[in-house]
């Protein structure tokens, strides 16, 4: 059996040792400005990680990911602010800011045309397959033994193009770590229904709520209808725009035009690679961090109310999550019957998915939902898009076995993470679960 040579070991080592050097290097200022479109950053380094209890050996893993980042889905926020940007050349309303601003949109929007609306990005890639190392170098008993006993590897995606290619990529590069495991893993299979429930049948009433519910519309409307959205829009503005052209602009077109730099601004990030330098698009010089905290608040209450918590007097946003929450016990139940010849099962999806699936597994930050009369606000609530579900955002369960007594431990964008408050660990303050406790906690017993 071929084992991994040493330049891929150390290659492997030092993608592994990224949590604590690279991965801060690389990751944006006022991460929590982008919302749910922040670049990946592992938030643990594995080095750090509780040790399983003497003789436990690891005997299964599974996750769930979120594609890496992407370009945008669609030009219309560059669309938009570049027929206001050529109005305002045209009539000489333009600042020195301004003047600069047009050109780099159309640089992004060129690279995110070639690189493929909603496509994963050169970075996007990056993180993906660094994920799939480290998991590799985090459990390498468990891959060797895969390799010896033959078991599969089972990769599943949404069937979307984006989440089809991280599938791929992730197992590439898992590959690579061993060239043994790469006949195990299966060709990326479509399950709808499991990764992409929002859309799938199991999500009609969800969709209704997002197209017909009026206190959620009511909510979002006086959310967004501030007298601070306002000044912020101003305010972005008035960075590209003199004051004259701005003024001409009706309050509802100045709201869309700012939301349209912010989203351009939260999306560059992602586009790294693809700059013209590749150190960055420098967004950031035309939108000021208090504005862009307003805009990226208010994208996270968007997210919060359609795809999170949500209202306290409802589950409609994350109950249709449980497929996926089942089907995470039912790959461990079938390893500890014996009923199955599976090693690892990969799953990937989107935010529309991780997002409901944080809330209905209680995970930090997704614990709080707004009572209803009282909006979301970052003072009064945790959730925050960045932190929940940002681009490559991961959830893994590692199973260690002892004597038929199996142990569950959960990494959240790869940090050892508590299950649910009434989840009761082997020891105070460890990690590790009994997968009994967790049946009996999520109610499957």
């Amino acid at each position: 059996m071929r084992r991994v040579t040493p330049a891929l070991a150390l290659c492997t080592l030092l993608v592994a040792a990224l949590p604590a050097q690279a991965a801060d290097r690389h990751r944006p200022a006022h991460r929590e400005t982008y919302g749910t479109k922040a670049p990946y950053a592992p938030e643990q380094n594995p080095g750090t990680y509780e040790q399983p209890p003497a003789g436990f050996a690891p005997v299964f893993t599974e996750n769930v990911s979120r594609h890496g980042s992407r370009a945008a889905t669609d030009s219309d926020d560059g669309d938009l602010i570049l027929a206001l940007w050529d109005k305002a050349q045209t009539a000489g309303q333009l600042t020195g800011k301004g003047e600069e601003f047009g050109p780099k949109v159309r640089a992004l929007q060129a690279a995110m045309a070639k690189t493929g609306y909603g496509s994963l990005s050169g970075r996007g890639k990056q993180e993906i397959q660094d994920t799939a190392v480290r998991m590799a170098k985090r459990l390498p008993s468990l891959f060797a033994g895969i390799a010896r006993d033959g078991e599969k590897i089972d990769v599943v995606s949404s069937g979307q193009g984006r989440a089809v290619d991280s599938g791929n990529l992730y197992a590439a590069a898992l590959a690579d770590t061993d060239p043994d495991l790469k006949p195990l893993i299966g060709a990326t299979r479509t399950d709808k229904d499991l990764l992409y429930f929002h859309k799938s049948a199991g999500g009609a009433a969800y969709r209704d709520y997002i197209a017909n519910d009026k206190r959620l519309a009511a909510t979002l409307e006086s959310i967004t209808d501030q007298p601070k959205t306002h000044q912020a829009a101003r305010s972005v503005l008035r960075r590209l725009f003199q004051g004259a052209f701005v003024d001409g602009l009706s309050s509802a077109d100045q709201v869309a035009a700012a939301q349209a730099v912010h989203n351009l601004y939260a999306i560059a990030p992602a586009m790294s690679e693809e700059s013209p330098d590749g150190t960055g698009w420098g967004m950031q010089r035309y939108i000021s961090h208090s504005d862009a905290a307003w805009f990226g608040y208010l994208s996270d209450a968007e997210d919060f109310y359609e795809k999170g918590p949500g209202f306290s007097d409802s589950d409609i946003t994350y109950k249709m999550a449980d497929v996926l929450l089942d089907d995470f016990f039912k790959q461990i139940e079938a390893k500890r019957a014996g009923t199955t010849d599976l090693g690892a099962e990969l799953r990937f999806t989107h935010a529309e998915e991780i997002i409901p699936l944080a809330a209905l597994m209680g995970l930090p930050g997704s614990t709080e939902p707004a009572t209803p009369g009282e909006p979301y606000t970052y003072a009064g609530n945790p959730w925050r898009g960045a932190s929940v579900s940002p681009l490559g955002a991961n959830i893994q369960w590692d199973v260690f076995e002892k004597d038929g007594r199996y142990l569950v431990r959960m990494l959240y964008n790869e940090k050892e993470t508590a299950f649910k408050a009434g989840c009761t660990p082997i020891s105070k303050g460890s990690k590790f679960y009994d997968l009994d406790e967790l049946e009996k906690c999520f109610g499957r017993n």
